[in-house]
């Protein structure tokens, strides 16, 4: 399960934007980290730049690492409609991102790291792929042993004033969850410009 093991934090100074949820470090250091962040947060950008900036946001909000992100295009291209929205729905559908939403962990890794454990369910079934593509319809649930359901009432303690989006419906008590739909693009709230996501891949 390749991921990115990396300093969170540094990318979140990085980029300028709490990527991984609330950052004290972003709030005492509003700039890149190293020895010249607070000269580099005051050198203009190229377009190129800026671009790849936004790419880079969105692989890792979503924890993607490059060559499965090029992948996520590649689909996205294919498909009819606007690309940059068809990929977001298609990186808010991945598993991982689908038990974050509905509140079954308090991030996206720890969401990952349940669903790898496999304490999580599709349809009945027990899937432990993060990347597994979650459709309308599909009913998603913690396992029903002790160990996985002790686990996510931990976690439902600390999301409890999360707010679940319209495109799904969750039922905290029995720990399951249904997809009704793909998330329109108002719903889908990250910090990104995903037509220049676009344009850095149509260059």
């Amino acid at each position: 399960m390749a991921r990115y093991t990396g300093p969170k934090e540094k990318i979140a100074r990085r980029f300028g934007v709490a990527l991984f949820g609330p950052s004290k470090a972003l709030e005492l250091r509003a700039f890149p980290p190293g020895q010249h962040g607070p000269r580099n947060a005051r050198r203009k950008t190229s377009d190129y730049g800026t671009a790849l900036i936004e790419k880079q946001k969105l692989r890792h909000t979503y924890g993607v690492l490059e060559k499965q992100f090029r992948k996520f295009f590649a689909e996205a291209s294919r498909r009819k409609g606007v690309t940059g929205t068809i990929l977001l729905q298609m990186l808010e559908q991945r598993l991982d991102n689908v038990v974050y939403r509905m509140s079954f962990a308090n991030s996206r890794f720890a969401a990952r790291q349940i669903v790898g454990h496999g304490h999580v369910t599709v349809n009945g079934k027990r899937v432990n792929i993060a990347s597994y593509q979650v459709k309308a319809g599909d009913v998603v649930a913690v396992k029903n042993t002790p160990r996985s359901q002790q686990l996510v009432n931990r976690f439902l303690d600390l999301t409890q004033g999360a707010v679940i989006p319209d495109w799904m419906t969750v039922d905290r008590d029995k720990h399951t969850g249904t997809v009704n739909r793909a998330p329109e693009r108002e719903e889908i709230d990250v910090f990104v410009n995903e037509q220049l996501v676009v344009e850095l891949y149509s260059r």
